[in-house]
């Protein structure tokens, strides 16, 4: 399985476009994906990706709930890759991150607009 890293620098924004919400792993059951390593419940948020020429909605799956990240908010991803996937004749993209929080405003930013 080939994991491809993705440069967050490139963006000019990302903002949470879905709010968080538990991942199901068994429909029937209503049992919440949990992940491997951390043993942490993952989360799923939608996160639009700007760029100058274009936005993305993306789902990502972040294990741990995204304490703070709600919709409209700018947000900070860490170590942000694309899983590609294929499974009885379906493929795409699955996204991951360790870590997805609120974007703090720095302190040169906050005297900026005065």
């Amino acid at each position: 399985m080939a994991v491809l890293p993705i440069d967050t620098a490139k963006y000019t924004g990302i903002i949470c476009a879905v709010p968080p919400a538990p991942r199901i792993a068994d429909r029937e059951t209503g049992r919440v994906r949990v992940d491997r390593d951390t043993g942490k419940t993952v989360y799923q948020v939608g996160l639009c990706l700007m760029s100058a020429t274009s936005a993305d909605v993306v789902n990502v799956s972040v294990p741990g709930e995204p304490a703070g990240v709600q919709n409209g908010v700018p947000v900070q991803v860490r170590d942000l890759v694309a899983v590609p996937w294929e499974n009885e004749g379906r493929h795409g993209v699955a996204y991951r991150a360790a870590e997805i929080k609120p974007l703090a405003a720095t302190p040169s930013s906050k005297g900026a607009s005065q």
